[in-house]
């Protein structure tokens, strides 16, 4: 039995008399501790293809198998860490984490367990230093390791990350890469991530989702990334594994870029 399984996805969304067809015909099979990336250009229903696996949104037609079970509403199953990472702003970074665990674990665990389990997802994101501060104290990089130790502490079988680095400069994007890098390595959970970057996918996938520009997006190309692990991103500078799987990847995207240029 397949891990996740997304099953013949098709969504369209109704305004007045007039229908849009975001995605059309969307399958693919994810395995259990796989971190699969999935790129296309703005507008191609990356997110929305997210979203319908969160069980935000539902699908218009076919559907989500979760361990062989329907996606049809959100759960803890399946925690999602946005570009924005909603944080609120009035809690400490401690209480924005302790709110997903107790909600989750509020009966299962014990005060002092949450606290545990609590400081526990903190210190994979090397935050447990700032657990009294509020978001307005920290900086955006540090909003986003917060976003991540609330849903991995969530304990979903499934991470979603939403663009989680695409407001973020340069050098706290490749910290916080690195950083995703070593929690997978660790716990060997299951991710997927929605990005326009096409060295970070290649950087931190095992397998690359490449989309075909909307309306009716499809999946185009499947990229297997075969660079061992752990990765070091100096290192693959000069690999040509990582070099292939990069130019695979921008003549996929700019082959598309050129046809909506053309048409």
């Amino acid at each position: 039995m397949s891990y996740l399984k997304i099953d013949h996805v098709d969504k369209s969304f109704q305004r007045g008399a007039a229908t849009t067809e975001v995605l059309k015909d969307i399958s693919l099979v994810i395995d259990k501790g796989e971190f699969v990336s999935i790129i296309g250009h703005s507008g191609c229903g990356k997110s929305t293809l997210l979203n319908i696996v969160a069980g935000l949104t539902p699908a218009t037609s076919g559907g989500i198998l979760l361990e062989g079970k329907e996606v049809n509403a959100p759960g803890p199953d399946r925690a999602v860490v946005f570009q924005n990472h909603s944080l609120l702003p009035w809690l400490t970074v401690y209480d924005n984490v302790a709110l997903a665990v107790n909600k989750v674990f509020g009966s299962s665990k014990s005060r002092a367990e949450r606290h545990g389990w609590i400081m526990h997802n903190l210190d994979l994101v090397q935050m447990a230093h700032a657990k009294d501060k509020r978001p307005a104290e920290i900086s955006g990089g540090m909003k986003q390791r917060v976003g991540i130790a609330r849903g991995l502490a969530m304990e979903p079988k499934i991470l979603l990350l939403d663009e989680p680095f695409g407001a973020l400069d340069a050098l706290t994007r490749a910290h916080l890469q690195d950083s995703v890098m070593q929690i997978h390595a660790a716990l060997g959970n299951t991710m997927i991530m929605i990005t326009h970057d096409v060295d970070e996918a290649v950087l931190l996938s095992d397998r690359i989702v490449m989309m075909s520009n909307g309306p009716s997006a499809r999946i185009g190309e499947v990229l297997d990334v075969r660079l061992a692990r752990p990765r070091k991103r100096l290192e693959l500078v000069s690999d040509r594994t990582y070099i292939g799987a990069r130019e695979a990847v921008l003549k996929f995207l700019y082959e598309r870029h050129r046809f909506v240029e053309a048409a």
